[in-house]
């Protein structure tokens, strides 16, 4: 999305849908997308952000694990590549982050099976090449998942603190109180590793580390457990509306 004022302006990047069963993120993407370019010359906040910067949205970054979710297995996880007698590797844990570390497996049938090495799926080596291609542009890169309510940053392969730590999570302070402020729902930011567990392997880190992408956030949307993975379609918009202030928040103040 972009409003063509800029040459070569500066990149948000938002990936959704890499876990397959996680729907309110494809959904939330979509809304951010509607707003987006329904929003220029009309909102503010869209108006200032597509002035200045252009947004690239994967809204179904896992499309054939996503199928099998409406047709076969509505909690499915992974991708549909076939391993042996299982099927699927865990995008999230196939990036060249620490591969194959603490909290990714290499059991083929388990959910966070890595895959036989870093970039061996479709799906984040096709993500990898568009960041490579984009280079210096990108300033900050989002990825969206459910659910636990949680905002956060680097590190997910270690409890170790990033360098940029402080930065990632003045930023994080800033989009989570916006986010709060829409309809009051609670979340916690910090970062990955202290604040849900250790996962190596994520695309986050990887943006982080080799792109050197400072504003590198993994978002789990909605609920706390209440309905999990199976969010009543009720609170699809509410969800999509309090991110989007939070994503809105965070990019004003890189």
């Amino acid at each position: 999305v972009s409003s063509g004022t800029v040459a070569d302006a500066p990149v948000i990047w938002l990936d959704c849908g890499v876990h397959a069963r996680e729907w309110v993120s494809h959904a939330t993407c979509m809304y951010v997308l509607d707003q987006l370019t329904s929003g220029y010359g009309v909102d503010s906040a869209v108006t200032d952000l597509l002035s200045s910067y252009d947004v690239h949205v994967l809204p179904i970054t896992n499309p054939d694990g996503y199928v099998y979710t409406w047709s076969d297995e509505r909690l499915w996880r992974k991708n549909r590549v076939p391993y042996g007698l299982c099927y699927g590797a865990d995008v999230n844990r196939n990036w060249d982050s620490n591969f194959g570390g603490e909290g990714s497996s290499d059991l083929p049938c388990a959910d966070t099976y890595h895959g036989p090495s870093p970039f061996s799926e479709v799906e984040s080596d096709a993500l990898r090449a568009t960041l490579e291609s984009l280079g210096s542009r990108v300033k900050g890169v989002f990825s969206l998942h459910s659910y636990s309510q949680y905002w956060m940053y680097p590190y997910g392969f270690t409890e170790d603190l990033a360098a940029d730590y402080e930065e990632m999570d003045r930023v994080a302070a800033i989009a989570v109180a916006a986010l709060e402020a829409v309809h009051g729902t609670s979340y916690i930011y910090g970062n990955i590793a202290d604040v849900i567990y250790v996962a190596s392997g994520g695309s986050v880190d990887y943006t982080y580390n080799n792109f050197g992408i400072v504003y590198s956030y993994a978002v789990e949307l909605r609920d706390t457990g209440t309905f999990g993975f199976l969010l009543p379609a009720v609170q699809i918009i509410p969800t999509a509306e309090e991110f989007l202030a939070g994503f809105l928040a965070a990019i004003q103040n890189f």
